[in-house]
């Protein structure tokens, strides 16, 4: 019997083939990548959930940054006028048109259709759109007219701003005091420098949208934050008729005399303000040793004589020579030391702390009064009366006459002077400083000192600034000037008799006005070498200082000519300004005659030329 055996073999798994193999290993990684997938996939659904919604106005708000920019406005500058209300410095509105030309697709074409209405040849236009530089000045003084025309056509990269352009409508006048603005329209000089804050106004804040070359960006809107606000215009105290006619007349004599440099300011008595200030420079004369003097660059009808940059009654220092004796003589006479009547015993010349001293003409031993020592201008008989004051009383007299002090205007640039004190004290100056020749000081403290003896022995601050005038027409007016008493009223009286002598008889007889009396003292003051202990040869400054009418003074003036050639007194070549100046100013001002004037002394008369110190 045939029987089956069957064998059991154990299970054995096929051998993969590699193609199989293959198909297992891309599963793992497609595994792989899914699961990689889904973790970047949540990661960038996080961080776009992070942007998106968490984070969404920090960055919303840097990307408006981006473009977004605080931008300022200009305010409109407030003008400056005189006391009458004429305009003597006023902005005009205007349009600054500026292109970012990287927004000009079409530089040509853009041009040829700007160029009629932005007044730039079409060449040039063309050139200035293909700069490629972001920001391009079109205009910077563009008519508002056209610039309203111009912002209506909206081409495409060219913005039209607020803007506006200094003008002075009375051409050079008084520009030494007012000053100029710079290309950024802020005031670099004089009164414009002085009161740029408030003359300029504030500027306003707008927020817009903008390239990186700072042009709005198109179809953009701006907001604004906050209005600009009009600055605050001046009320001058200058009168501008007798500010011509003062310039005018200095002019012709610093034309005329040959003189470097021309001071004259005319002064109210009462109130101290200044009606007119002048201040010019002789192109045609060398300044030399001295240095150039700083002008504008602008004629005032005179060939030759232009506004200085500075107003050199307030910021040049000089020595003021015979017109500083009022020092001498009121506190002589304040302290009780002599009368006009006094006599006083005078040589020709004198030797003090190894100085030689000398008065303008030779001559013996004279006998004068002291009024007689005034009007004559005596350098010794001065220097006596000196003796009897002392070193102390001259120094007391200098500071309570305002000398050596900044006035109330504090004007750019401004001088205090320079002076002797009992430290730097040498015994030559006991010549030297009764008759002007070691104290430097501008000529705005001698006006100052005088016109406080037209005003009865009152000191009074001169004034620049009559007012304040706001944007909707109204005007403050400033404080009046601070005043103190500085010489007694009887003494005061007393010494505007002595100078009326000056000018009756004595060296000041060219500043003689038909009709009104005049009070004055004239000055030619040696000039000293600059660095050194000398003086310079044959250079004078000239000057006369007075009031008028003298019975009942109201104006107050002085005229400094520097360097004069063709004459260098001060009785000749500033007296003759004040003059004419003032003749006009008492016209002009309706002050009556007063009819009678001082009889000249017995005795008494004097050569314009010895008043040199």
């Amino acid at each position: 019997m045939t029987s089956l055996h069957t064998t059991i073999q154990p299970h054995v798994r096929p051998r993969a083939s590699a193609s199989q193999r293959s198909i297992s290993s891309m599963s793992r990684r497609m595994k792989l990548f899914r699961a990689v997938f889904i973790l970047v996939f949540l990661a960038l659904g996080t961080r776009l959930f992070t942007l998106q919604i968490k984070d969404h106005s920090v960055y919303a708000k840097m990307s408006v940054n981006q473009v977004r920019e605080p931008m300022t406005t200009s305010a409109l500058r407030a003008g400056i006028y005189d006391r009458n209300g004429e305009i003597l410095a006023v902005s005009r509105p205007t349009s600054l048109v500026v292109a970012d030309d990287f927004q000009i697709t079409n530089p040509t074409k853009e041009a040829a259709a700007m160029s009629p209405i932005v007044g730039v040849p079409v060449g040039q236009l063309t050139a200035l759109l293909s700069e490629k530089n972001g920001h391009v000045i079109i205009n910077s003084a563009l008519d508002l007219s056209d610039g309203h025309k111009l912002s209506v056509l909206g081409f495409p990269g060219v913005v039209v701003q607020n803007s506006s352009v200094r003008s002075y409508p009375n051409g050079s006048l008084a520009t030494s005091v007012l000053g100029g603005t710079n290309a950024a329209g802020a005031g670099s000089a004089g009164l414009e420098y002085e009161y740029q804050k408030l003359l300029a106004g504030q500027k306003g804040i707008t927020r817009e949208f903008v390239s990186s070359g700072g042009v709005n960006l198109p179809s953009s809107h701006s907001t604004v934050i906050r209005k600009a606000k009009p600055g605050v215009g001046l009320e001058l105290t200058l009168d501008t008729s007798l500010q011509f006619v003062t310039e005018r007349d200095l002019a012709r004599q610093l034309a005329a005399t040959g003189g470097l440099t021309g001071v004259a300011v005319v002064m109210d008595v009462k109130t101290g303000e200044i009606l007119a200030d002048a201040s010019l420079v002789n192109t045609k004369t060398s300044a030399g040793v001295l240095g150039p003097i700083s002008a504008w660059g602008k004629s005032v009808g005179e060939p030759g004589i232009e506004q200085s940059v500075n107003n050199l009654a307030f910021t040049q220092n000089y020595e003021p020579g015979s017109v500083f004796k009022v020092v001498t003589f009121s506190a002589a006479l304040q302290a009780g030391l002599i009368t006009p009547t006094t006599e006083v015993t005078v040589p020709n010349s004198v030797v003090v702390g190894g100085r030689y001293f000398h008065d303008a003409e030779n001559h013996g031993l004279e006998h004068l009064s002291a009024t007689q020592v005034l009007a004559e201008s005596s350098n010794i008989g001065t220097y006596e009366i000196g003796l009897r004051v002392g070193e102390h009383g001259l120094l007391s007299q200098v500071q309570r006459l305002g000398f050596g002090q900044m006035t109330a205007v504090n004007f750019p640039g401004e001088s205090q002077g320079l002076l002797v004190d009992t430290s730097n004290w040498y015994t030559s100056d006991e010549v030297a400083l009764p008759i002007g020749q070691v104290d430097a000081i501008p000529p705005i403290e001698v006006l100052d000192a005088y016109n406080s003896i037209a005003n009865d022995g009152v000191f009074v601050e001169p004034k620049l600034v009559r007012g304040y005038v706001y944007a909707n027409g109204t005007v403050k007016a400033t404080p009046k000037s601070a005043t103190h008493e500085v010489i007694s009223p009887s003494v005061d009286q007393t010494m505007n008799n002595m100078l009326q002598q000056v000018v009756l008889d004595g060296t000041g007889t060219n500043a003689i006005i038909p009709g009104y009396s005049v009070a004055g003292k004239t000055g030619t003051a040696s000039m000293p070498y600059p660095g050194r202990d000398e003086l310079l040869t044959g250079d004078y400054n000239a000057s006369f200082v007075g009031f008028a009418p003298a019975n009942a003074p109201v104006l107050s003036m002085i005229v400094v000519i520097e360097r004069p050639q063709t004459t260098i007194y001060g009785g000749s070549a500033a007296a003759p300004v004040f003059q004419e100046v003032m003749s006009y100013a008492l016209h002009h001002y309706n002050i009556p005659s007063n009819g009678t004037m001082q009889k000249p002394l017995k005795g008494a008369g004097a050569n314009i030329a010895s008043d040199v110190t």
